[in-house]
């Protein structure tokens, strides 16, 4: 379900890491949204995982909403990692690793809860969430948001103008992300779907603004070279049509969603591969 290479993902938001703030507007939008999710949910945890955390803007949202809970953060990439232990959170940083989300440096069944805020769409879901899965405890809680297959789809439409390389991710339909969350062992998923839509002046605004937070093309059958004028001429002209009101939009579908770790499940019998892991006490 994923054919991104995590080389290119690391290297992108370590790029990113010291403007993205400028520019992730959504991303603070959409993460604002599923931490007010959790008004619904009568929950206190004693450990909360960020899993993607990016410059850390959740944290302290996650601290003023949990006073009594250890919060934790991880995310690929060194400098975003960076970023986020510089943000103080109730005067004092919180612990943050670099850490691929597919192989978590953690004991199985040592977090209560996972939080994570647009950054699924860079993972392989499946594999994601069966570790998910094994460093939840029973009745522990993953609640998250990402983003759908309309998605940049005006891009993805201009760009096939051009060529059938994949220059727009491909991203995982709601209904499959339920199913691979059943799959992976976790009860009682519910998803849901909102659509954003930001505008631009030009073309090139709207690049040079994923350029900023990352949002490179990733895909491992990219297009190897630079793209030369005419073939970018050619997108501009096709996403021209799409034009409204003066301003180019990009439609963004984000899929919230949250499933537990059934009441009494046993031990999941995935192993950490190989990774030295990191025992979590709350006492």
């Amino acid at each position: 379900m994923n054919d991104l290479s995590p080389g290119a993902i690391r290297h992108s938001f370590d790029r990113a890491a010291r403007h993205y703030d400028e520019s992730a507007v959504l991303q603070r939008t959409v993460a604002d949204e599923l931490l007010s999710r959790f008004q619904w949910l009568r929950i206190e945890p004693a450990t909360l995982l960020d899993v993607g955390t990016g410059t850390g803007y959740a944290l302290p949202r996650l601290r003023r909403r949990f006073r009594k809970t250890r919060v934790l953060a991880c995310d690929i990439s060194w400098a975003m990692a960076c970023a986020a232990r510089h943000r103080r959170v109730l005067w004092r940083p919180s612990p943050v690793w670099v850490a691929d989300a597919h192989d978590l440096p953690l004991c199985a069944e040592s977090i209560d809860c996972i939080y994570s805020s647009l950054a699924l769409q860079w993972m392989d879901a499946p594999r994601a969430f069966a570790e998910f899965r094994r460093v939840l405890r029973a009745d522990g809680l993953l609640t998250f948001a990402t983003f759908g297959p309309d998605t940049l789809r005006e891009l993805r439409d201009a760009w096939a103008h051009v060529d059938d390389r994949p220059h727009v991710h491909s991203f995982v339909d709601m209904h499959d992300l339920g199913d691979a969350l059943i799959h992976a062992g976790f009860s009682d998923p519910v998803l849901d779907v909102e659509h954003y839509t930001l505008t631009y002046e030009s073309a090139g605004a709207a690049l040079r603004d994923l350029k900023r937070i990352g949002a490179h093309n990733a895909a491992a059958a990219r297009f190897p070279g630079l793209t030369g004028k005419g073939r970018y001429r050619r997108f501009e002209q096709a996403y021209e049509g799409f034009r409204r009101d003066g301003r180019l939009p990009v439609t963004y579908e984000v899929v919230y969603g949250q499933a537990w770790v059934p009441s009494g499940a046993p031990p999941p019998s995935i192993p950490s591969r190989g990774r030295p892991v990191i025992p979590i006490r709350t006492a």
